[in-house]
């Protein structure tokens, strides 16, 4: 079609597992350092085959690590955030009439070291290196290609009828990623919000449009419920009867952050004869750190107990459309009530509400909420939530 391209890639299928394995044969806890300069070498090897085979069909090619464009990041090794990108390198490349290929997922820190971005992060390398065009007044969008046509309603897998949007906004496509959804990494949503790159999501084995994620339009809150989400990686953290006094929950969460540990959700009861229940969830993965470090604590604060589960999910709903139609929570909570699944915890925001369930109802959960808002069938504009 006759526009540039700047082609940003990950590892092949199943390597950076494979390297990731080989990390924890070495040592059962390896440097982080070391390891994101074991994983990034997945990117190296695709990056490099790329720039090959477009060489050989006659076309100027150059690849390009992440030190080398360069993207600088902060010293998190395994989760780094980009902090800065000089496109400079890659705009000299183009006009040169080449393609330049950038390995995704990688970085480097203040001290010239390796540094990796989590996974998912290639999603989030394209679209910051489209925000550092963009700044430099160049007029881009970001195609994010991946083995799904788009954004669903819900998982196809668990919903056959799951229907594909074709435009969802950075704010939905937030919770979407930060309640379950896999099909872009949060801070890639992040980057494009704040700098306005559209992002179009669609399948590398189709020539299907896909989904197009972008600024929130007043048609998208005709629709109360845009999607229903899950999540099985949450384990939950109970400290029974915590004295009821300033300070218990900053030190408790305090401690925690500072472990580097992400908490999601927090009910704090009604304080019964000076004491209190105070229960979080975490990351599965981060369940035995962070209940070491609360059980730690547990005496310092009075408590009488810590009790932990990782047989929970969460399911959620979302939809800027929820700002503006009333009863979509409790219509949700009805929901599950009928089909006999207890809620165990409850948070809301303005475009989501998500409910913490035993983790073998999660399918049945999404199954019924999808078909309750209407979700297989095409969007029409909606009144109030009827009870």
């Amino acid at each position: 079609a006759g526009h540039d391209v700047i082609v940003v890639v990950s590892a092949m299928a199943g390597e950076t597992n494979r390297l990731v394995a080989l990390a924890h044969q070495a040592a059962e806890d390896a440097d982080p350092g070391e390891t994101d300069v074991l994983l990034a070498t997945g990117e190296q090897v695709t990056v490099g085959l790329l720039a090959i085979v477009l060489q050989a069909r006659g076309q100027r090619a150059r690849s390009f690590l992440g030190f080398q464009v360069p993207i600088r990041t902060d010293r998190a090794y395994g989760r780094a955030r980009i902090e800065a990108i000089e496109a400079s390198a890659l705009l000299a490349e183009v006009r040169r009439g080449g393609v330049p290929i950038v390995a995704g997922f990688q970085g480097i820190d203040p001290d010239g070291r390796v540094t990796t971005l989590g996974r998912g992060g290639s999603d989030t390398t394209g679209v910051a290196i489209a925000a550092a065009l963009k700044m430099a007044g160049t007029n881009v969008v970001c195609e994010i290609y991946t083995d799904v046509e788009g954004v669903y309603t819900t998982d196809p897998n668990i919903v056959p009828s799951a229907r594909k949007l074709a435009r969802v906004s950075y704010e939905e496509m937030l919770e979407m990623a930060s309640l379950g959804a896999k099909v872009l990494q949060i801070r890639s949503v992040e980057f494009a919000k704040k700098y306005e790159v559209p992002i179009h999501v669609r399948s590398s084995f189709s020539e299907a449009e896909g989904t197009l994620v972008t600024k929130e339009d007043p048609s998208m809150e005709a629709v109360a419920v845009s999607g229903v989400t899950y999540s099985k990686d949450e384990a939950k953290i109970a400290i029974r009867r915590v004295l009821d006094r300033p300070g218990i929950a900053a030190k408790v969460f305090g401690a925690v952050a500072e472990a580097g540990i992400v908490v999601d959700m927090i009910i704090q009861n009604v304080s019964e004869d000076g004491t209190t229940d105070l229960t979080f969830t975490v990351p599965k993965g981060d369940l035995k750190k962070a209940e070491a470090i609360v059980r730690k604590i547990a005496p310092e604060i009075g408590a009488a107990s810590v009790e932990s589960d990782d047989q929970i999910a969460k399911v959620s709903i979302v939809g800027v459309g929820m700002r503006s139609h009333a009863g979509v929570a409790s219509r949700m909570f009805d929901v599950l009530a009928r089909e006999g699944i207890n809620i165990l915890m409850i948070s809301t925001s303005e475009i989501k509400t998500s409910c913490v369930i035993h983790q073998k109802y999660t399918e049945l959960a999404v199954r019924v909420l999808h078909d309750a808002f209407g979700l297989s069938a095409a969007p029409t504009p909606s009144g109030p939530v009827k009870e």
